[in-house]
């Protein structure tokens, strides 16, 4: 049961380490592969990625539905909307 994803999400994309804009690259195409509803936790270090991810869902539509630091990591809950 550990493995399997939670009700919030249905992926998670590990992207710690990477910097601007390797992050949002990879969520663009990991987002595409879940249906319309689905959703994905990405993690990153990269201090650009909060305002990174609030352009990203203005310019694509889908919703970033959660935004959370925890010291150096930013956490994101995004659901495809379209």
């Amino acid at each position: 049961m550990g493995d399997m994803p939670t009700k919030d999400e249905s992926r998670v994309l590990d992207c710690r380490g990477l910097l601007c804009p390797v992050p949002i690259i990879r969520l663009s195409k990991a987002v595409k592969e879940l249906p319309v509803g689905g959703r994905i936790r990405m993690m990153a270090t990269d201090p650009g990625s909060e305002p990174d991810m609030r352009a990203w869902e203005r310019q694509t539509g889908n919703r970033l539905l959660e935004a959370t630091r925890d010291g150096k990591e930013f956490r994101f809950l995004v659901e495809r909307a379209k």
